[in-house]
């Protein structure tokens, strides 16, 4: 029988907000708790649910004009902690390192800046770093944690909750790890086709 896990921690991080206030509605109604940065942690607040700041978590704030915000021990150590090791368990303890159970990323919008017609330093600041970091990790680590990748796979998690309650499988888990990875190589294959193209 498939290997099935309880989500009861959730961090949100995503560019478009549309379609996610459902997502978060069903979250609550199952008892996950939030954990979020930025616009996305005040979009969460909006809605009347409670949310952690990722900021309070690891204690640094988000610097670099929000180039680094996620990007810390004790948010990838929460992802990419094998629950079943002895090891990473007791680091985790150690370092106050709390367990994340499900990471929702929606990705800054690189192919639409560039289609736009935007200037250079506009298109670099939309390559996402922390967005495809947590994608890598969540789906690196699908025997424990949930990556629901864009915005596209909504409805996949919803439809989940709907049936079987904040619980997956190891197999939905392994689906949801696999569209994360066709999202990041998507993207990087993107980012790939423009610098590789002569800039004017």
């Amino acid at each position: 029988m498939a290997e099935t896990k309880k989500i009861k921690t959730a961090l949100i991080s995503v560019f478009h907000k549309d379609g996610l206030e459902e997502l978060l509605k069903k979250l609550n109604e199952e008892g996950v708790a939030f954990l979020s940065t930025g616009g996305t942690q005040q979009f969460i607040e909006s809605l009347g649910y409670a949310c952690q700041k990722v900021e309070d978590l690891t204690t640094y704030p988000s610097i670099l004009g929000g180039r680094v915000k996620t990007l810390h021990p004790k948010v990838f150590g929460g992802i990419l902690g094998r629950r079943d090791n002895e090891g990473d368990r007791q680091q985790m303890e150690q370092y106050e390192i709390p367990e994340i159970d499900l990471v929702i990323v929606d990705l800054y919008p690189f192919e639409q800046t560039v289609a736009s017609g935007a200037a250079e330093e506009d298109i670099i600041e939309k390559i996402d770093i922390g967005g495809i970091s947590l994608i890598r990790a969540a789906a690196k680590n699908f025997n424990d944690v949930v990556i629901v990748p864009s915005k596209a796979e909504y409805a996949v998690l919803s439809d989940i909750l709907k049936e079987q309650g904040a619980q997956t499988t190891k197999e939905q888990r392994r689906m949801l790890a696999t569209r994360a990875f066709g999202v990041s190589s998507h993207y990087d294959t993107a980012i790939h086709s423009w610098f590789s193209k002569p800039q004017s």
